[in-house]
């Protein structure tokens, strides 16, 4: 077995693992919710999440976890709105400053 069909095999095989914790969920233990979360973060390649979506069966459980931990604003993501507000605004005070009247 060639070693990119062994890499394809171990995604397939992972994918097909959190599709089984989504169609549980939110029957899942703290360490299967972690698994998800790390997924769908830092493994997940957007044909692998459009895959888990439109599987029929983790449906329920993949819209419920997205609304609690994909779609939900977090403090870091706050923090970041409030930095680019900050430096837009900023960029625009420093533009009206400087432009002749």
């Amino acid at each position: 077995m060639s070693k990119s069909s062994t890499i394809a095999s171990a995604v397939d095989a992972r994918r097909a693992h959190v599709e089984a914790l989504l169609a549980a969920f939110p029957d899942v233990t703290p360490e299967e919710r972690a698994l998800l979360v790390n997924w769908f973060r830092s493994e997940a390649s957007a044909l692998d999440v459009a895959l888990v979506a439109s599987n029929p069966a983790a449906e329920r459980g993949y819209r419920k976890f997205r609304a609690e931990h994909v779609d939900r604003f977090t403090v870091k993501d706050m923090v970041r709105a409030l930095v680019f507000a900050a430096v837009v605004a900023a960029l625009v005070l420093l533009a009206v400053a400087g432009a002749p009247v």
